[in-house]
């Protein structure tokens, strides 16, 4: 996963070298998961984890060619849809941590980034109000990783940088949009844009 989500954050930015490095470890690390002569999946091991070693291996193929031909956009899809499908695939054997936890902010995030942009476009009450639910859901699901968090990692000063300052933005840009102000919505939203992806490339 950690290959996944660092390649992932690379390819976001471009630097396609570097995801190249990522995806490659990934992809000898994959091998080590998946059976071979001396190392055969049991007999009695679910067909959908097979199924789902095929199809990764499939999507991380696709990746690499993907980034061999420059192409981090392509890459970029093909990567999160194998991290969403690890985290099904977690979900489905009841496990789940602070890095489940982080993954799914995107949405929130996407959701938020939508309604900010809409509300810069037209500023008006309708589209405020939408910012500002939107918001507090982006809030809610922070707040339910900082409660997911152990000990350890609550106490780091990276960690608390990163949540504190997106609960404390997620506030922020919901009263910016109540005030009408879209250029304080828009500051914000690129403020908050940046500690969801930093959270990812650290804790998702």
């Amino acid at each position: 996963m950690a290959n996944l989500r660092t390649a992932a954050s690379y390819a976001r930015t471009g630097n396609v070298a570097l995801a190249q490095i990522e995806t490659d470890e990934a992809v000898a690390r994959w091998k080590r998961l998946g059976p071979d002569s001396s190392n055969p999946l049991p007999a009695y091991a679910p067909a959908e984890l097979s199924g789902f070693l095929d199809r990764g291996r499939e999507r991380l193929v696709t990746a690499t060619g993907a980034l061999d031909r420059g192409d981090d956009v392509a890459a970029g899809r093909e990567l999160l849809a194998l991290r969403q499908a690890f985290h099904e695939l977690r979900r489905h054997a009841g496990l789940y941590d602070l890095g489940d936890c982080i993954f799914e902010i995107a949405p929130a995030m996407e959701a938020l980034r939508v309604a900010a942009v809409r509300h810069g476009e037209r500023p008006a009450p309708v589209n405020a109000e939408e910012t500002v639910a939107a918001a507090s859901a982006f809030r809610d699901r922070l707040i339910r990783c900082n409660e997911w968090v152990n000990g350890e990692i609550a106490a780091q000063g990276e960690f608390r940088r990163l949540i504190d300052g997106a609960i404390a933005s997620s506030q922020e840009i919901a009263h910016a949009a109540m005030a009408g102000d879209g250029s304080l919505v828009h500051r914000y939203l690129i403020e908050l844009q940046s500690f969801a992806q930093l959270l990812d490339f650290r804790y998702g």
